[in-house]
């Protein structure tokens, strides 16, 4: 008789999510998982398979929860400039209890080149990304906000390499002021 888990599935994701974002998949060991997450190494296997479907679910989980953030924020913001600033401001912020930078960034540095699994799932975010800027210009521009001398889509990609540019920057110890002017200008960008 197979015995019942003795765990919520999310908790332990979660708790992957949190040790790959913060050491990066090569550098986190099976140890590590079995430490962090609180289970043992048999029910990682069991329930996720290996340490790549792990991580593959993690980052699943990670893109699941920042774009509901995201967009919670977003339908919350009373104008185009509110929206660019909060999803700007929540991509430079630190959260005392995570990480900081960007699971997706991290893992597409790390190992996009040879994995292709991460390298569709950071490219399918990088285009979610994308999408939603270009939403928020569009709304910006309709509104008047934002210039209507640019195309949006253009302007889009550039923002989404700033907001990469951002979160790459957020690991290190970059002074926030320093990156919070590069948004300002950023958005200066797109009045013009």
């Amino acid at each position: 008789m197979a015995r019942s888990k003795e765990f919520e599935v999310n908790e332990v994701l979660d708790k992957a999510m949190e040790i790959f974002w913060e050491q990066g998949y090569e550098k986190t060991s099976m140890s590590d998982l079995v430490e962090h997450m609180g289970i043992h190494r048999r029910s990682i296997y069991d329930t996720f398979n290996d340490k790549h479907s792990l991580f593959l679910q993690a980052m699943d989980r990670y893109c699941s929860k920042v774009n509901a953030t995201l967009l919670a924020e977003v339908k919350t913001s009373k104008t185009a400039v509110e929206a660019l600033h909060t999803i700007f401001g929540f991509m430079i912020s630190e959260s005392e209890d995570m990480p900081s930078g960007c699971l997706i960034v991290n893992s597409a540095v790390e190992l996009a080149a040879r994995d292709t699994d991460v390298d569709t799932r950071s490219l399918e975010q990088f285009t979610a990304a994308e999408q939603m800027f270009e939403q928020i210009i569009l709304w910006g521009q309709r509104d008047g906000e934002f210039s209507s001398n640019h195309d949006a889509k253009k302007m889009a990609e550039y923002l989404h390499n700033i907001s990469v540019g951002l979160r790459a920057m957020a690991r290190t110890s970059t002074d926030k002021e320093k990156l919070n002017r590069i948004v300002n200008v950023s958005m200066k960008v797109l009045e013009n």
